[in-house]
């Protein structure tokens, strides 16, 4: 009778307490949503302020695009990278020490090629350039190491439902498998910025007018070309060509691009970052991909047409004969104009937008290994290389992560502005650096007024020098949430996020964002009121560079 009862008591226990309290629930001093570098650091800070912290994470492979592709780091300056940063290069640097992890060629034969720098730096013990698995693996011994539980495959539901607030604090969020997560504080350091919008936080998508932040570089740029990444000669973008009658080619947009210096809802363009290896034991042939349409690539056709051979200037080399494969030239890797929408998308809009950027670029592969309009020299040598077999295994070699440049971008306390990443201004509470050009790719592809195509939003300008990232630029405004910091969609314009948008970048603003979130809670006070002078005595002490 007493068992009957008792089961009794619980059937109608659950069936009488609230939605939220039947579901597994998961609590931490820190919840840290996303899986890429970011997280990954601000949970290693988070634990080694001697605090506990979940990681929620939608990816099941950590890293994102640091372990996605990613391996010829975009770094600017290295002398203002470090903390936990600085750590994760070195690591780097001691796998490839090790002869057993040089399998495809020997560590004499690599280049040593970097950006701005040699790639292995034995003098401080860094290295800037590496294999996606190795990077990956950096970050699963950090998870191991420290003991930071990982949720995997845990989707924010982006629903009312899926998140509580009290007095402009979160109190808990929830995945779409039900989970609870309860936390003090609470950290966005997904690419997308879902939790950040969910929690009422006002952010913006696309570009600014230049007259909202008083900048040269925002809104539409047409006629600017300060990398190589646009036609160079007079390309139709008609089907038949010179004969508009005939219909415009795939991947030619209709809308012309506006007036130079205004705003629209354009952001820059995604692609994979590819990771191919030239030899013959380790590539995988590009297969016709699904609904290969060779027509969409007549545009490339032209441009070989008119004498232009950049196709391997962004082969990149990475250890092991592989690559880091990168969007050159005006018809490439980048898919212009196909990921508007994907920064508010449904998760099933966003998994077909990604599954649309797959096969563009497998077609594109298969495209320039088998089509005859390609020049015989291209294609002959274009056959020699292929995916990696030993990379991305459980997914034929192709990468886990979309390089989502940018997505949504909070409108927080401080606006990071194009003066600031150019080195120009005094950033007040500074809690980390960035160094490298404000960096946009193109953001749409159009037909000019005497009827040819041509591609728009391609920026590069240098900064003066590094420059500090200030800590209003991480923190919402008080309002709206108190116990939130976002170091990857941060408050920044679109032009100022093109430079500091860079893997190194998100990892220092994850350990300061760490910091900040631990002595907000050891001061008992909001994410806005956390004292700068202890701020900026513990990121120094834990290696932040925080001013050149």
């Amino acid at each position: 009778m007493k068992v009957y009862k008792v089961l009794i008591g619980v059937f109608l226990t659950c069936i009488f307490l609230p939605t939220w309290a039947q579901k597994s629930t998961y609590s931490a001093d820190v919840i840290v949503y996303g899986g890429n570098a970011s997280a990954i650091i601000a949970a290693v800070q988070v634990k080694k302020m001697g605090h506990s912290v979940i990681v929620v994470s939608p990816d099941k492979h950590l890293g994102g695009l640091t372990s996605g592709g990613l391996g010829f780091s975009d770094t600017g300056n290295k002398e203002v990278i470090g903390g936990l940063s600085r750590e994760f290069y070195q690591r780097i640097y001691q796998h490839y020490q090790k002869e057993e992890n040089w399998l495809w060629e020997k560590k004499s034969q690599f280049g040593n090629k970097g950006q701005g720098t040699v790639a292995m730096d034995g003098a401080n013990k860094t290295m800037w350039i590496f294999e996606p698995h190795a990077a990956e693996q950096v970050m699963e011994d950090l998870v191991k190491e420290y003991q930071i539980q990982v949720l995997r495959e845990e989707f924010l539901d982006r629903s009312r439902q899926g998140i509580r607030l009290k007095d402009a604090k979160i109190q808990e969020i929830t995945t779409l498998s039900k989970k609870r997560f309860v936390g003090k504080m609470f950290i966005d350091a997904s690419y997308e910025g879902d939790l950040m919008a969910l929690a009422g936080v006002k952010y913006h998508v696309g570009r600014e007018a230049n007259s909202v932040y008083g900048e040269k570089w925002n809104g539409v740029q047409v006629g600017v070309f300060q990398h190589g990444h646009y036609f160079k000669s007079k390309i139709s973008p008609y089907k038949v060509a010179n004969d508009p009658s005939s219909g415009l080619l795939p991947e030619v947009s209709m809308e012309k691009p506006g007036p130079n210096g205004s705003g629209d809802h354009k952001i820059q363009a995604y692609c994979f970052r590819m990771c191919l290896s030239n030899h013959p034991d380790n590539r995988i042939a590009f297969p016709k991909p699904e609904g290969y349409n060779p027509d969409r690539y007549t545009l490339y056709a032209r441009v070989f047409e008119s004498g232009w051979r950049e196709t391997f200037d962004k082969f990149d080399a990475i250890p092991n004969r592989k690559t880091d494969t990168n969007n050159h030239g005006p018809f490439s890797t980048d898919f212009i104009g196909k990921n508007y929408d994907y920064p508010e998308a449904t998760y099933a809009r966003r998994k077909t937008i990604i599954k649309e950027h797959e096969l563009y670029q497998k077609g594109l592969m298969y495209f320039l290994q088998n089509d005859p309009r390609v020049p015989s020299e291209v294609q002959e040598r274009m056959k020699t290389w292929g995916l990696a077999k030993d990379e991305f295994k459980d997914n034929g070699g192709w990468p886990h992560q979309l390089y989502v440049r940018e997505a949504r971008r909070m409108l927080g306390k401080y606006v990071m502005k194009e003066a600031d990443a150019l080195g120009k201004t005094k950033i007040e509470e500074p809690i980390g650096m960035g160094s490298y050009s404000l960096d946009s790719h193109n953001a749409q592809r159009f037909v000019t007024a005497d009827g040819y195509v041509q591609n728009e939003g391609d920026i590069g300008v240098h900064p003066d020098k590094p420059y500090s990232i200030s800590y209003g630029s991480i923190v919402p405004k008080e309002q709206e949430c108190q116990n939130l910091l976002v170091p990857v969609c941060l408050s920044s314009s679109h032009i100022a996020y093109g430079s500091i948008r860079m893997e190194p970048v998100f990892m220092i603003l994850g350990q300061s964002a760490a910091t900040a979130a631990v002595l907000a809670i050891q001061q008992k006070t909001s994410t806005q009121q956390v004292p700068y002078s202890l701020l900026k005595e513990r990121l120094l002490k834990d290696g932040q560079v925080v001013s050149y």
